[in-house]
């Protein structure tokens, strides 16, 4: 039987198979020979030392024991071109995930995509960071993938109880991402190599008989009773189906006006706001790693901070080493702001979106919208940051101690962000507390990370989609919305995920339960 250790080494330790069955060797009192081949399961990161260590879970093999390399395989998919339909509206993690369980399940998806696939997404996002042209069908958030394809890739959730995240990961390495995925701490595919993966699950679809239908918007869902028949398209086309399943993403604001109009049940939902701060990755990596250069053996540091004020929560989010800023708006008259690091992550800045929870009282101002008031909250603020920085895609941007101390700065370097910025003091863009909150927490920031508080730190805003500001309650069991059957809201859209991975997880669940109903 082989041997399972978990063990800490030196960084350059792990990256090297010889080095590691020396210290193996030595550790078992063996010689290296008997050690026929070792199985990395999982490697993290430890920095809390000044001598940084990387934790591994290890498989040995010696001698005469039986090692066969596995290879992650795609489940047995079925033809199921002539099955029951469901629609799926959406094709991103959410959706994608649903309508590869439909099949698995012997059940034909009908996937609508209000945007491009995602070779075809490339014009648009070039023609908003160039042009600064949005296209509110094909952007960072619309088209095939969803907003990770070009937003990212990460794959870390803290969502273990959701479901079960090896399964997905294993899907997206049976897919063609690295299988390294399944190693890793924190997983990262990378904006780079995401659109292959993500084109290979649609070909399988169609290869199996379901369909997805690019640039197509759903303007209406038909419901008679109370209960689901189909959707409406804008073309007029009617499509059929006695159950759809909704992962249209946290950015479909059409869609939660749709069901609102419609009297169909939907919540306002809290959220999180703030901006994304650009620092110089190498200073990140000297406060992480608390050395002058990293070296060749450990990857950008990443940080992940958290700090109560004023009775609110303010944290980074979606941290993206080596990355860069993206916009990320939606429709004309907004600016949004995201982040994303290639594969590699080598670019020479890191990033994070720098946020505060937002509390349903705070939406007051905008009480008479309703359940829409959190997404006309953050609309407003959007749209206020647009005209700001000149009624472009450039966004307004700040020194970052600057900002603390309310001072305009006097001018802005060159960041990631492509389509630029505009210098202007952030206060003009957020509400009081908001901004207060914000300086009050950088300055603690800078107490817990040493070199953080630094006017070399750019702020650019807002980072306002975090998450969805309107939630489509569901039934805990069924999964089904609570008073229209054969609809099931799913991911980040309905309020139930919150990233590549938790959105997959819930588009299976949704797709099961969907299928349970249908026997």
């Amino acid at each position: 039987m082989p041997r399972e250790l978990l063990i800490q080494v030196a960084p350059e330790v792990a990256a090297n198979a010889v080095l590691l069955n020396e210290h193996l060797a030595k550790l078992l009192h063996v010689k290296t020979v008997e050690i026929q081949h070792v199985s990395v399961l999982k490697r993290s990161i430890d920095a809390r030392q000044r001598a940084i260590k990387i934790n591994l879970k290890v498989n040995v093999f010696f001698q005469g024991e039986s090692f066969v390399e596995s290879k992650i395989e795609l489940p047995d998919y079925k033809n199921v071109a002539n099955a029951q339909p469901v629609i799926v509206v959406g094709a991103g993690p959410a959706g994608l995930f649903a309508a590869l369980q439909l099949i698995e399940l012997g059940v034909k998806p009908i996937v609508i995509e209000r945007g491009k696939d995602v070779r075809g997404r490339r014009r648009d996002l070039k023609a908003i960071n160039v042009d600064h042209i949005v296209n509110e069908d094909s952007n960072y958030c619309f088209g095939e993938g969803g907003a990770g394809t070009y937003s990212d890739g990460k794959l870390y959730t803290r969502s273990k109880k959701r479901g079960d995240v090896d399964r997905i990961l294993a899907l997206l390495v049976a897919f063609g991402a690295t299988p390294e995925i399944m190693v890793e701490a924190h997983p990262h595919i990378g904006t780079n190599k995401l659109p292959q993966i993500i084109q290979d699950i649609r070909e399988k679809i169609i290869e199996c008989g379901g369909q997805v239908l690019f640039e197509t918007r759903v303007t209406d869902i038909l419901i008679k009773n109370n209960e689901v028949q189909g959707v409406v398209t804008q073309n007029g086309t009617i499509i059929d189906a006695k159950k759809v399943i909704l992962a249209t993403g946290h950015s479909a604001r059409d869609i939660f006006e749709l069901l609102d109009k419609k009297k169909v049940l939907i919540e306002a939902k809290p959220f999180a706001l703030g901006v994304r701060a650009e620092h110089p990755q190498h200073l990140i990596d000297s406060i992480q790693y608390s050395c002058d250069f990293r070296g060749e053996f450990l990857p950008p540091a990443p940080y992940s901070i958290v700090k109560q004020v004023n009775g609110r929560g303010m944290y980074s989010f979606c941290m993206c080493p080596g990355g860069v800023i993206a916009p990320c708006a939606t429709s004309p008259g907004e600016v949004v702001t995201n982040g994303w690091s290639p594969s590699k992550r080598d670019q020479a800045t890191a990033n994070s979106g720098i946020v505060v929870e937002l509390k349903l009282e705070d939406f007051k101002p905008f009480a008479k919208f309703g359940a829409l008031a959190g997404m006309e909250f953050q609309k407003a603020i959007e749209q206020k940051a647009w005209h700001l920085a000149g009624e472009t895609q450039k966004v307004p941007a700040q020194r970052l101690v600057d900002f603390t101390q309310s001072k305009v700065s006097k001018d802005i370097p060159k960041t990631s962000y492509v389509p630029g910025t505009t210098s202007v003091e952030l206060g003009q863009v957020f509400p009081g507390f908001l901004t207060q909150i914000m300086r009050e927490g950088f300055v603690q920031f800078g107490k817990s990370m040493r070199g953080y508080y630094t006017n070399d730190a750019i702020l650019h805003a807002p980072e306002s989609r975090t998450s969805s500001p309107v939630r489509i309650p569901r039934d805990n069991t069924t999964l089904e919305h609570l008073e229209v059957k054969g609809l099931y809201p799913c991911g980040e859209g309905a309020g139930y995920a919150g990233g590549i991975i938790s959105a997959a997880i819930d588009g299976e669940k949704c797709a099961i339960k969907c299928v349970e109903t249908m026997k």
